[in-house]
């Protein structure tokens, strides 16, 4: 798969200088999606390993911090909107792993965290990963991060059935929107949606306290059975469901990010925040697509911005601790899931386009569409990389020759 180089310009400019609404707006959008999506499915891996309240806190406190410092130091350093987040699918084979291990402790938890992180970097910094998403044709790639989207857009017009007035006028707003102010249809559409919810009476700013969060330090302990029931699967799950994906949106997005540092520096900061709760970090794809679109910035080269400006309220939603539950729960479900849908329709249909707009492709790449978006798991490893699997065998089945 061949990467497209997105030229930072002529000249260096300052932050500040490239920072626009939209992008603040956009990097807002991306972590209010981040968390609403998957902050229970964290809230149930820590309890799993019996997390007290405070340790609780101190997960979302290292979680919140390793996501904002490492996608603003990155976009920075590389002037392209590199997103990182906390694995979702990996949150999930905690919560399942641990339920099946009888007796395991949050320090053996924490080890088996360790040796995750330790295995990312080694496969970031060692090039293997890159080498292996190289080899991955544009087609299928493009396939894959539609069929990634699609599912979070199709839960926006699924929403139409349950609260019709909100999302239909979001929708209506958002189709006016990129006729007369594309560049600012997405703030306006979020205003829009924050609007309607008011006045129907959906937000509960009751539910917001302010309480903050303190990092809780836990001495791992390192297992053989939390290595193989733990670290191992988090590692390939980590890897194909998230970082596959990750790199993915980069490339179709034109961005010429180096992949080896970037995977192996997640892999650092996760080995160093794991003892306090950060059990792992990696690329972004959805919500990074939402701050490498047009919505961001019609410029692709200041889109960078978005991503700082997630990583700064990534910040604030670590130090506000506690507190981030009740903030979410201000908002009604339906808002956000528009949102993000509306947000992302710019970029599905780009990725639609590229995937099959080659006839030699189009089968393979439709197939891929297909099972990544279908959300099939098997072993526990997500349908991105069922996807992917199965592409390659469409692509090795119609190129396949008999010998003579």
């Amino acid at each position: 798969m061949t990467a497209t180089r997105s030229e930072p310009g002529p000249a260096p400019r300052s932050f500040l200088a490239d920072l626009s609404l939209p992008a603040v707006v956009a990097g807002f959008v991306a972590v209010l999606v981040g968390y609403t999506s998957s902050v229970v499915i964290v809230f149930q891996a820590a309890r799993s390993l019996g997390a007290t309240p405070a340790q609780l806190a101190s997960w979302l406190l290292a979680l919140g911090l390793g996501m904002g410092l490492t996608s603003i130091g990155l976009s920075l350093h590389h002037r392209r909107p590199v997103l990182t987040a906390w694995s979702t699918p990996g949150a999930a084979l905690v919560a399942s792993a641990a339920a099946g291990m009888d007796g395991i402790t949050m320090a053996e938890g924490i080890g088996a965290f360790m040796l995750c992180a330790a295995a990312i970097a080694l496969a970031g910094w060692s090039g293997v990963f890159e080498r292996v998403m190289d080899r991955l044709p544009q087609p299928i790639a493009a396939a894959l991060l539609a069929g990634v989207l699609t599912r979070f857009a199709l839960d926006a017009f699924v929403a139409l059935r349950t609260d019709l007035a909100l999302v239909g006028g979001m929708l209506l707003v958002y189709l006016l929107g990129r006729r007369l102010w594309p560049r600012y249809a997405v703030p306006i559409v979020l205003l829009a949606g924050l609007a309607i919810a008011g006045s129907l009476g959906q937000l509960r700013w009751d539910a917001v306290s302010a309480q903050a969060a303190w990092p809780v330090w836990t001495t791992p302990e390192f297992s053989v059975r939390a290595l193989v029931g733990l670290a191992l699967p988090l590692f390939v799950v980590t890897m194909a469901s998230q970082n596959l994906p990750g790199v993915v949106a980069q490339r179709a997005a034109g961005y010429d990010t180096p992949v080896s540092s970037v995977i192996g520096l997640t892999g650092l900061v996760s080995f160093v925040l794991a003892p306090f709760g950060g059990y792992s970090f990696n690329l972004a794809a959805i919500t990074a697509s939402i701050c490498m679109g047009r919505e961001a910035h019609e410029d692709p080269a200041r889109r960078y911005t978005a991503a700082v400006m997630a990583g700064v309220f990534y910040l604030l939603m670590a130090l506000a601790g506690g507190a981030v539950v009740g903030l979410l729960a201000a908002f009604p479900k339906a808002l956000l899931m528009a949102v993000a849908g509306l947000a992302l329709l710019g970029t599905i249909g780009g990725g639609l386009a590229a995937a099959l707009g080659d006839l030699r492709w189009r089968e393979p790449a439709l197939v891929t569409f297909l099972v990544t978006l279908s959300g099939v798991s098997l072993a526990d490893i997500g349908s991105a990389f069922w996807g992917v699997v199965a592409g390659t065998i469409a692509v090795a089945v119609q190129n396949w020759r008999a010998r003579p």
